[in-house]
């Protein structure tokens, strides 16, 4: 049985979601914190969290492979998340990352979160 076990949609086709979550997980690394929609920062960490679980064994060939495979569009972020990022956690069995609320927006009401790194 396959109960609880499907991915958010966000009401995107998978290629729009796919391209959304590699753009925003980006975003964070580039920028180290992330603030969108409630929906999307959680769906965001889950990603983070695993490319960071990946990239922590070093800079070695098939680590820095299957990362580039889900974040293929910039490479300075493979350089960033390598070189500042990972490191900070090869000592931390989980949990990178933090949720903070941050309200609802006032357009639509949407609940507002910021996504950063524990440092």
């Amino acid at each position: 049985m396959r109960h609880q076990n499907g991915r958010k949609k966000l009401n995107l086709k998978s290629s729009h979601r796919k391209a959304l979550l590699r753009n925003q997980v980006i975003q964070l690394i580039m920028n180290d914190h992330l603030t969108t929609t409630k929906a999307h920062v959680k769906v965001v960490r889950s990603m983070a969290e695993k490319i960071v679980t990946i990239a922590r064994v070093g800079n070695e060939l098939n680590a820095r492979r299957r990362v580039k495979q889900l974040l293929p569009y910039k490479e300075e972020a493979l350089v960033k998340l390598f070189k500042e990022i990972a490191p900070r956690y090869v000592d931390r069995p989980g949990g990178y990352t933090r949720i903070i609320p941050m309200g609802k927006r006032v357009s639509d009401t949407a609940e507002i979160a910021r996504l950063e790194w524990v440092k």
